[in-house]
C-alpha cells in the first residue's frame, strides 16, 4: 500500500531540534513515501545532526529568509537534490523579546518589523523562491498559531501571526491560478525551544488539554504533523487560503 505521500518531493524549512513540528513533518512525511530536503539556518551542524535522526537521511541547505542572495540560489540549491517540489513547509518564525512577554505598548518598530519580516512576510518570500520548482497540484503549508484573539504574552507575534495568516489568503489568490495550493495548519501548544522562550507559554500549554474537546499533549508533534501531512497530499486539492486547525478542538469551545 503507498503511503499518503508517495513520490511527493517537499522542501521543509524550520528543524531546529528533533522536538520541533518541522522535524515531525519531515519524520512523517518520509514515513508516507515523500522524498525530503530541509533548510537550515545559523547553527547548520546541528540541524545536520538531526537531520540524521529522520528515517532515511535528508539533505539540508542553509536558509536565511531574510538573505535575499539565499532566496535567490534557493531554487537552483533545492534542484541539486530533487527535480521538482511538490510541497514546502514553512515553519519559520522570530520575534525579538521586547515583542513576547514585556509591555505591548512599548516594543519598538525596529524589533516589531523584524518579527513580521521573518514571521509572515517570509511566507511570500519563501514562496516565491520556490516557485520555479513547483508546479500544478503544488502545496503550500505553513505553521500558525491562531491569530484570531489576542493571547496572553504573545503580543507582537500575534500580530506577525494575522499578517501571516493574510499572506495565506493573498498568495492563495494569486497562485490559484496556477494550480498552486496555499494553506496554514493552526497547532495547539507544542513544547518546542521556540515555544520555551515564550513567557506564559507553561500557562497556556496546562490550561490546553483541560479545555480541547479532544484533549491535548504538549510532547506530542505527530498529531499536527500528520495533518500537515494530509495538507500537503493530493486529498485536499480544492482546499486553499485556509487555516486548517490542529488543537485538539480547543479553538471551538467558550470559556
Amino acid at each position: 500500500m503507498s503511503g499518503l505521500l508517495e513520490g511527493k518531493r517537499l522542501l521543509v524549512t524550520g528543524v531546529i531540534t528533533d522536538a520541533s513540528i518541522a522535524f515531525h513533518v519531515a519524520k512523517v512525511a518520509q514515513e508516507q513515501g515523500a522524498q525530503v530536503v530541509l533548510t537550515g539556518f545559523g547553527r547548520m551542524s546541528l540541524v545536520q545532526r538531526i537531520a540524521g535522526r529522520l528515517p532515511q537521511p535528508a539533505p539540508v541547505i542553509e536558509l536565511d529568509v531574510t538573505n535575499q542572495e539565499h532566496l535567490d540560489s534557493l531554487a537552483d540549491r533545492v534542484g541539486e537534490h530533487v527535480d521538482g517540489l511538490d510541497g514546502v513547509v514553512h515553519s519559520i518564525a522570530f520575534g525579538p523579546a521586547s515583542c513576547l512577554g514585556g509591555d505591548f505598548l512599548e516594543a519598538p518598530w525596529e524589533d516589531v518589523s523584524k518579527a513580521v519580516e521573518v514571521s509572515a512576510y517570509s511566507l511570500k518570500s519563501l514562496t516565491v523562491a520556490a516557485l520555479p520548482l513547483l508546479s500544478a497540484g503544488s502545496s503550500v503549508v505553513g505553521m500558525d498559531f491562531d491569530a484570531r484573539q489576542a493571547w496572553p504574552a504573545y503580543n507582537w507575534m500575534g500580530v506577525a501571526k494575522a499578517a501571516l495568516e493574510s499572506t495565506t489568503r493573498y498568495l492563495a489568490r494569486d497562485l490559484g491560478p496556477r494550480q498552486i495550493r496555499v494553506n496554514l495548519v493552526s497547532a495547539g501548544p507544542v513544547r518546542t525551544m521556540a515555544a520555551k522562550s515564550i513567557p506564559g507559554f507553561v500557562e497556556l500549554e496546562q490550561g490546553w488539554g483541560g479545555r480541547a474537546p479532544l484533549g491535548w499533549d504538549v510532547n506530542d508533534a505527530e498529531p499536527v504533523a500528520k495533518t500537515v501531512a494530509a495538507v500537503l497530499s493530493d486529498w485536499l486539492p480544492v482546499t486553499t487560503g485556509s487555516m486548517v486547525m490542529a488543537d485538539g478542538g480547543f479553538h471551538a469551545v467558550g470559556f
